[in-house]
């Protein structure tokens, strides 16, 4: 790169600056089998025309055409195509702004927007402008209560996922928090066990719902439990489509909600990146992390947009800081609120009402196989857990090579004869028996 300037001379300063005389001397320390001597094995240049279809081969490998009940935290919803549109403008995908909010009334319009649908989704008062994913928004959200209550035992009930759950566990690591989890019974947390567990030392419950297993909590119930504890705050992790049809978390008396955001216009792209979204009561605003975006008039009477809190670490005193998230993942905030604005109340749902009824076609069609059955008889969403006649890691290797991807084996967590299936209103009849079809055929051998 000829505009880095790193000649012989300047080569020869450094070295001499780190007092050795040579390359090979100051590298001396690393162990020779770890040393690449020859030259990289780069392939000759390629035209515009070769490169595009190297990588279109490359893209072929995955597995689009697949028929996908992948799930469990990301989902294949549709995506409209005005989102990618909208996001591919210049102004938002090339800009830095999204980072630095502060320079940009644009950014910050969006952000303003953004904060106010999740509001209005929701059901909260304040939201903030955005998190890292889910599992980290269930983590700040944790911390949070801590702060607010200056208490230091946080119950996590089992039936959230398990890879929020190890999210938490290294955030609260070292910060004197103590995590309690509370098993699952019959796919939704026990009550019974959370009650006995709340007392005076509590900061927070936190509660997804649909859970892990797709089923949907007694959100009110444990409600009562939570604030039946002086200052315990009410954390619940949501699915945001889910709130097209489902009780806003506003209407159980939460007091945080959090989520992945993903499934609001954000494909799926093998894990991420995610966004996280998070909302709460307004008492709760000085405790919030991230940042928040609010409106004001400016000198001419205008609308304008400024930040109105943003107590990072990079702001204000590291031991006044509400957190150290370094990027809001802003360019998939605006993928959400494009979609949300392009759905609309009423297309928002329709996308979970045939989620959901499509799911229970396909459940009904499964538990009526030999071999298989619902893992509970919970009232689920669009996501359910079958239990298996064979591991359930069998199954989806063998319909794998039938372009089908059967959904999660459980296997990682505690459920070797369990699979975790996810169904978005992109699915047909047909994709639905087929997959209903493969099951019986392994099944039969």
């Amino acid at each position: 790169m000829p505009f880095i300037s790193n000649t012989e001379e300047q080569q020869q300063e450094m070295l001499t600056a780190c007092g050795v005389k040579s390359f090979d001397e100051l590298i001396s320390t690393i162990p020779k089998k770890f040393i690449h001597h020859d030259r990289c094995s780069l392939e000759d240049a390629y035209s515009e025309l070769e490169i595009t279809r190297k990588m279109n081969a490359l893209a072929a490998k995955n597995a689009a055409d697949f028929n996908s009940f992948l799930g469990a935290g990301i989902y294949d919803h549709f995506i409209p195509a005005a989102v990618d549109h909208m996001l591919l403008r210049p102004e938002f995908l090339t800009a830095y702004t999204p980072y630095q909010a502060e320079v940009s009334q644009g950014t910050l319009q969006y952000i303003y927007e953004y904060q106010s649908l999740i509001c209005e989704l929701t059901g909260m008062e304040i939201a903030n402008a955005g998190m890292y994913d889910g599992a980290t928004a269930c983590a700040e959200a944790i911390l949070m209560a801590v702060r607010k209550t200056r208490k230091t035992k946080a119950i996590v009930c089992g039936s959230v996922n398990p890879l929020y759950l190890r999210v938490i566990q290294v955030y609260t690591e070292g910060q004197g928090v103590e995590i309690v989890v509370i098993p699952s019974k019959n796919g939704v947390v026990d009550t019974d066990a959370l009650a006995a567990a709340i007392d005076d030392k509590t900061a927070s419950v936190l509660l997804q719902t649909p859970n892990f297993f797709g089923n949907i909590e007694n959100a009110f119930a444990v409600e009562k439990l939570v604030h039946a504890s002086k200052k315990a705050l009410f954390i619940v992790a949501v699915d945001p489509i889910s709130l097209a049809v489902l009780n806003a978390p506003g209407e159980y008396n939460a007091d945080i909600v959090v989520g992945e955001g993903q499934s609001l216009g954000n494909s799926m792209n093998f894990g991420g990146p995610l966004f996280g979204f998070f909302a709460a009561k307004a008492s709760l605003v000085r405790n919030m992390p991230g940042r928040i975006v609010g409106a004001t008039l400016d000198a001419d009477g205008k609308t304008s947009y400024v930040l109105t809190l943003q107590a990072r670490e990079q702001h204000i005193r590291r031991g006044k800081a509400t957190s150290n998230i370094c990027s809001s993942d802003q360019l998939c905030s605006l993928a959400a609120t494009v979609y949300m604005c392009l759905m609309g109340p009423a297309g928002l749902k329709e996308v979970a009402e045939q989620s959901t009824t499509k799911a229970h076609y396909l459940a009904g069609k499964i538990a009526a196989l030999d071999g298989y059955a619902m893992a509970s008889d919970q009232p689920f969403f669009k996501e359910f857990a079958i239990t298996t006649p064979r591991p359930a890691a069998e199954i989806v290797e063998v319909l794998k090579d039938k372009k089908i991807f059967a959904g999660v084996d459980l296997a990682p967590f505690g459920n070797p004869d369990m699979l975790l299936i996810a169904v978005t209103e992109k699915k047909t009849r047909t994709d639905l028996d087929a997959l209903v079809a493969a099951l019986q055929e392994v099944n039969n051998g």
